[in-house]
């Protein structure tokens, strides 16, 4: 299983560029950035666009793994998220996770806010679906953002290159899908060293390929702890 994270975008400053060097320096495998005009639920606070952040850690480092997670169908024009997720793929060749989400009722204030209708959630499974079939005919890796027993389905039928990611979800979860599609998994780990190993290990041996986490407290810690469940589920 490989580990990424999310990284620090919440903010008006330019830290997300250090901690993606860093994460590279490491060995962490990806880096993902939230799609999201500000924090959940927090209009108050600045988020920095996803795109351009993303852009610049393309620019700046040359072997980890980057993408939107998730790019959310439906706050730009459908053209426009596929030009924008396609040229990310021209400056990081092979470098490229294109999660994609429907967004829901926690989001939607953020459309509204912008006079962008967010349309219902089968509008937005359609639109999904379309994005993410014209990527994956171009063999860029896609992952759905699962929020629904539909919205998985479809990562379901999207076939090889699409999985399924499921946020701060339970190994239980994530066994219960593993047989049917690829399974990643995001959220935030906290605890120390060996606890942030043991549940890496639990989402590993549920069948997640990947485990994003929340930007961590000590991105050496999360190193630390992946080589340990990495380690001793080799054993």
């Amino acid at each position: 299983m490989r580990v990424g994270v999310t990284l620090p975008t919440f903010r008006d400053d330019t830290a997300a560029l250090d901690a993606a060097r860093r994460a590279e320096d490491l060995g962490i495998d990806g880096v993902f950035v939230f799609d999201h005009i500000w924090p959940m639920g927090r209009p108050d606070r600045p988020a920095l666009s996803a795109f351009p952040v993303l852009g610049a850690v393309a620019a700046v480092t040359e072997r980890v793994r980057i993408g939107p997670l998730v790019a959310r169908v439906g706050l730009v024009h459908e053209e426009l998220l596929v030009g924008e997720l396609l040229s990310l793929r021209t400056i990081a060749p092979d470098r490229l996770i294109a999660g994609l989400g429907t967004g829901d009722h926690k989001s939607a204030a953020e459309n509204l806010a912008f006079g962008i209708p967010p349309g219902t959630a089968d509008e937005r499974r359609l639109e999904l679906a379309r994005t993410a079939r014209r990527l994956l005919e171009l063999r860029v890796p896609v992952w759905v953002g699962g929020g629904s027993a539909a919205t998985a389905e479809l990562a379901v039928k999207l076939g090889p290159g699409a999985a399924l990611n499921l946020w701060e979800a339970e190994p239980s979860a994530l066994a219960a899908m593993a047989g049917r599609c690829e399974v990643t998994w995001g959220g935030p780990i906290e605890g120390d060293v060996a606890t942030i190993a043991r549940r890496l290990g639990e989402l590993a041996r549920a069948g997640a390929t990947w485990a994003v986490c929340a930007w961590p407290s000590s991105l050496e810690e999360l190193r630390e702890a992946a080589r340990i469940s990495r380690d001793l589920g080799a054993e």
